[in-house]
């Protein structure tokens, strides 16, 4: 990646001990890929993740939803009581993760994982299911029927992920990303999602060098905007602005292939 070379790496351990935020207030952003180096370049202090000389990694996610879209339909109405379930592949290594996403008391996004087969990758197991039931629970979505969970979105991206200064936070700098589903591909071809990760409810030096750019926070949600793109008998509710006005001219979409 380019626009990458000119900064300075640091390792995995690193970048955990010092910004893992599980816990956190999340900012995204819509960046047409020009625009990207100079974004860059304007903030001094950022390090990149290097694992191996790789400096971007390819991620893999599975969406699950019940049939009714349960998960989708909080997103986008929006509703308090927010989940998200999914399983990831990092694709460069193999390592597979299931993972879910609530609201916390402030609004503040909540991240827990455990380690999956990636095999099982678009399944829900017993095991799984217990350990999603419990963290769905204490997320307060409590009538959640794990059991009927069905794969409902796949995406794939390139993400390189930066260390904010002293501490701050970190940011993802999401390409290539393609959604598939039964209904179609989305492909977003020469824009990049940016997503500055700080912790709950600060703003980061980031968020202040995206603002002072002309740059703002955008309703982007992968699943829900992907599925939003996709099937045709959903609104694009929330999520309309952004396609319109952000995602358009960068989209390449393919209906009724096979995901």
């Amino acid at each position: 990646m380019d626009d990458l070379a000119g900064l300075p790496a640091i390792d995995l351990d690193s970048l955990n001990a010092t910004a893992e935020l599980l816990v956190r207030t999340d900012r995204k952003y819509v960046v047409p890929q020009h625009d990207l180096r100079g974004l860059l370049r304007g903030l001094p202090g950022l390090r990149v993740l290097e694992i191996d000389g790789r400096r971007a990694s390819t991620y893999e996610s599975t969406y699950f939803d019940t049939t009714e879209l349960t998960s989708w339909a909080a997103s986008a109405h929006p509703r308090r009581r927010r989940w998200k379930v999914r399983t990831r592949v990092y694709a460069d290594t193999g390592e597979c993760w299931l993972e879910v996403k609530t609201r916390g008391g402030r609004g503040e996004t909540v991240k827990e994982r455990m380690p999956y087969d990636a095999s099982s990758r678009d399944d829900i197991g017993d095991e799984a299911a217990m350990w999603l039931s419990a963290r769905l629970g204490a997320g307060g979505s409590v009538r959640i029927n794990v059991h009927g969970l069905v794969p409902t979105l796949r995406t794939s991206y390139q993400r390189s992920t930066i260390l904010l200064p002293d501490g701050a936070g970190r940011a993802t700098i999401d390409r290539r990303l393609v959604w598939s589903s039964p209904f179609g591909r989305a492909a977003l071809d020469a824009a990049s999602v940016v997503e500055s990760k700080t912790p709950p409810g600060a703003a980061g030096p980031l968020d202040r060098h995206m603002w002072g750019l002309g740059h703002r926070p955008r309703r982007i949600s992968k699943y829900g905007t992907g599925l939003a793109l996709l099937t045709p008998e959903l609104p694009a509710n929330r999520w309309h602005r952004v396609i319109t006005r952000d995602l358009a001219a960068n989209l390449t979409i393919t209906r009724d292939i096979p995901a």
